[in-house]
């Protein structure tokens, strides 16, 4: 059974997507089999693994608004453990549309559980916004990773959000748990994500992974290219830092009995 992970932050640029796409192909070479689903309308998972979002077929819009279900939705990426349900624009006015729909928070949670037996990890990369979209990811999901950018302004914001998770967990999912956050863009050089990275491990201890993602060329280069990360440049400082974060996370996930 597959243990179901959220990827949010309702901040912009914290590294989001980037996690998604580089975890979730970190995990599948490790041979887990890993299904992302992209939910986000800007589509940028899709991309980043080099699909077309111009496609208006076989998206998770189809899945969650026309009654498709969600396995004729996935389609198999270039590597071989990884799996993809692709987003593009027609989910912008999908808040909207679910609003209409009966059981609208739990509709995502519905078509996972029709294919949840057959991998070991689900992703799901949420928009930046505590939406309906959002929402669904939450409801469906038995834990939310939290990627926070090693910057200024990275604790703002961070409250709403674990005020929504609390909510999610009292009122439509009570499983769900912080999985972890996840520093981002971490520059070596600068005091101030020196600082950040400090204040945030002295403020949620345990919840922070040890793994930290610096500032990287080749990290910011691969979705250019259509590719996670290690199939653009394995040997670069942003592959070696998500294979880490995929082997933490997996030595958790044992640990807890997963």
């Amino acid at each position: 059974m597959a243990k179901v992970i959220c990827i949010t932050n309702q901040k912009g640029g914290v590294g989001k997507t980037t996690t998604a796409v580089n975890l979730s192909a970190s995990i599948a070479v490790a041979e887990k089999r890993v299904l992302l689903i992209d939910i986000d309308p800007q589509g940028n998972s899709t991309s980043g693994i080099g699909f077309s979002k111009e496609q208006s077929n076989g998206t998770i819009y189809q899945a969650l608004l026309k009654g498709s279900g969600l396995r004729e939705m996935i389609q198999k990426t270039p590597l071989a453990y990884l799996d993809l349900v692709t987003s593009n624009t027609d989910l912008i006015g999908a808040e909207v549309e679910l609003i209409q729909e009966k059981d609208r928070e739990r509709k995502l949670a519905h078509l996972i559980k029709e294919v949840e037996s057959d991998y070991d990890y689900i992703f799901i990369d949420c928009p930046p916004s505590l939406g309906l979209l959002t929402i669904n990811s939450l409801t469906a999901a038995h834990s939310v990773l939290i990627p926070l950018q090693c910057e200024y302004y990275a604790l703002e914001g961070l409250g709403q959000l674990l005020k929504t998770i609390r909510l999610i967990k009292q009122s439509l999912n009570p499983r769900l748990e912080i999985e972890g956050i996840l520093l981002t863009m971490f520059d070596i050089r600068n005091n101030l994500s020196h600082q950040v990275a400090e204040e945030v491990r002295n403020h949620f201890k345990e919840k922070v992974f040890q793994t930290v993602i610096p500032r990287n060329v080749r990290l910011s280069e691969a979705p250019s290219h259509g590719k996670p990360v290690l199939l653009y440049d394995i040997h670069s400082k942003g592959a070696e830092s998500y294979l880490n974060l995929a082997g933490e996370l997996m030595a958790d996930g044992k640990k807890n009995g997963n």
